[in-house]
């Protein structure tokens, strides 16, 4: 019998990729209600955000009285010749409800002058896994890169397609989505989710029911 994991994201891109991770276990993926409130990332790391998000989640009226475990995250790109910017507020760089490719036209005109070895950035993503008993586990996973001049590839979203992967010479957005789920940042995190659900699944008071 599978067991439930609500996934506390609305972002189409996030949720086919976790999804595509998780497709081999005995987990049913689901995703949240049209109708769950916004939450607001007030927090100052992506940590903090992805734990806001499970515990909004956790708010949510259980079907039943069966309560999933919750998988939230918050990720986002570090560019160092910005300081770490736009990080937090990357889906927010060019402004609230601006698109990815606002975003990312936003970022090469603030890196218009930095040469090809000062655009060193790093993709991060943070998971906080909420299991019904109410003890919320956080992990981090982070993929190294460079951003490019110009927009390269089709695939991927965000920022993918001027996250260059030096040792492939690809943007994220020229990899097979495979390939590129194997490396990611959300990967790596998701990775260490993975071996929480399975030490968890079957622990005495982490099971799907209402606390």
């Amino acid at each position: 019998m599978k067991r439930r994991l609500l996934l506390a994201t609305r972002n189409p891109g996030k949720l086919r990729e976790i999804r595509a991770l998780l497709a081999d276990l005995p987990w049913e993926v689901i995703s949240l209600p049209a109708d769950a409130p916004e939450v607001e990332e007030t927090a100052n790391t992506f940590a903090g955000n992805a734990e806001l998000k499970a515990h909004a989640a956790a708010q949510l009226p259980a079907e039943g009285d069966a309560r999933p475990f919750i998988l939230a995250e918050d990720s986002g790109l570090e560019v160092d010749a910005l300081g770490g910017a736009p990080g937090i507020y990357s889906a927010r760089y060019a402004g609230p409800g601006a698109s990815d490719a606002a975003c990312v036209g936003r970022l090469l005109d603030a890196l218009r002058d930095v040469p090809d070895e000062a655009r060193t950035a790093r993709f991060r993503c943070a998971m906080a896994l909420l299991p019904p008993d109410g003890r919320l586990r956080t992990v981090e996973g982070t993929l190294e890169g460079r951003i490019t001049h110009a927009p390269r590839g089709e695939n991927g979203f965000g920022y993918d397609p001027v996250f260059l992967v030096p040792e492939l010479g690809l943007t994220t957005a020229e990899l097979p989505p495979e390939h590129k789920n194997r490396i990611s940042h959300r990967g790596k995190a998701l990775a260490q989710v993975v071996e929480l659900l399975q030490s968890l699944a079957d622990r005495p008071g982490t099971h799907d029911r209402k606390p």
